[in-house]
């Protein structure tokens, strides 16, 4: 099969980052690529989930709201409590 170059522009840091890493694997960042490129195609996909920042940031806030349920031991009820309780306190725009 023949080969072609392919030419891959990124930050330098990166780059340093990703050749150090890609050693530690016992491969070359070419034959990472290589990695890389043949899953997309086998898969039909990228490998692995990209996302937006907001949709991150999201993920995010929802673990750790989980997570402060979890921690609390409040489970459906005690939050349905809260949520009836937060509806009935009546609030007032503080003026300046």
């Amino acid at each position: 099969m023949s080969q072609v170059a392919m030419t891959v522009r990124m930050d330098s840091e990166l780059k340093k980052s990703f050749d150090s890493l890609c050693s530690q694997f016992g491969l070359s960042a070419n034959a990472a690529m290589n990695v890389f490129a043949r899953a997309v195609v086998q898969r039909g996909k990228i490998p692995f989930e990209v996302v937006s920042d907001k949709v991150a940031a999201a993920e995010a806030a929802q673990m750790a709201i989980d997570k402060y349920f979890a921690d609390n031991q409040m489970g459906v009820s005690d939050i349905e409590a809260m949520l009836s309780e937060h509806m009935r306190t009546p609030y007032s725009h503080a003026q300046e």
